[in-house]
């Protein structure tokens, strides 16, 4: 039996999506979802008997926000939190979007600034 798109996952089941995963031995990193619970108030699993731990498709989605930022884009917690209660809603399309044309403009000027050196040494010699 195969459970529904809306049903609500257990914390290893969100580490699954999330692909947290150690490196090391294959384990499902579930303490890392327990420590984001901790740190953005924003994720708030349902508790049932056991002190077990279930997510909806919105606190799930959260937790991919939370890791997408943490993870690829480097971001502190202070600043993911700041991301998050931030009034504008948050889509990971937009943040990919808008962290790649700030990277291809940072290369570019990079690069530009090394032509200008190469150009200058090139000029000593």
């Amino acid at each position: 039996m195969t459970k529904t798109d809306s049903a609500y996952k257990s914390i290893g089941e969100v580490a699954k999506i999330l692909n947290l995963v150690n490196q090391k031995n294959g384990n499902l990193n579930t303490h890392t979802i327990r420590f984001w619970e901790k740190e953005f108030k924003q994720i708030k699993p349902k508790i049932l008997a056991g002190n077990r731990r279930y997510y909806d498709n919105d606190a799930i989605q959260t937790l991919k926000k939370i890791k997408y930022l943490l993870k690829e884009q480097g971001m502190t917690i202070n600043g993911v939190k700041k991301a998050l209660n931030d009034n504008h809603s948050l889509n990971l399309d937009d943040f990919s979007n808008k962290s790649i044309s700030i990277d291809n403009i940072k290369i570019k000027n990079k690069l530009k600034k090394i032509s200008n050196l190469v150009k200058e040494l090139k000029k000593l010699k």
